[in-house]
């Protein structure tokens, strides 16, 4: 079975370290090893993003890293409103750096337009210049 991804804005964060600092400080809070992320909504493709799939980070205009999305559990608030627990493997691994538009919420992500991880120990790749980077967004390519 072919598997789906999800793509999500990483909102305050400044770079992947700062999100890998941000979640080892609440995985310390917890007792499962795991990070969570909750969010309103739940997946009507639970099944296929199970198979395998990631979330992305958005973080700065760009995904920059991902990590393995490990199950969903409900969550019920304080208020009674029934959420969803992205339950994620602790590690953040690195990406191609691939721009995106500010979006609220998550998105579905094919697999064919996930961009690939960068070789293990590799921090970032080469950026392109800004202003061919924008206009290569700007006509579909990246």
């Amino acid at each position: 079975m072919k598997y789906l991804n999800l793509v999500k804005l990483s909102v305050g964060t400044d770079s992947v370290d700062t999100l890998d600092e941000w979640q080892k400080t609440k995985r310390a809070q917890t007792d499962d090893g795991f990070s969570h992320h909750v969010t309103r909504m739940w997946p009507k493709r639970e099944k296929e993003i199970l198979a395998g799939g990631s979330i992305f980070w958005v973080i700065k205009g760009a995904i920059q890293a991902r990590q393995q999305i490990v199950r969903f559990d409900e969550v019920i608030g304080a208020d009674g409103i029934r959420r969803c627990d992205f339950v994620l493997a602790p590690e953040l691994i690195r990406t191609q750096s691939a721009l995106r538009r500010p979006f609220q919420g998550w998105r579905y992500l094919k697999l064919e337009d996930s961009p690939p991880d960068l070789p293990k120990g590799r921090k970032a790749e080469e950026p392109l210049p800004t202003e061919l980077a924008m206009a290569l967004a700007e006509i579909g390519v990246i």
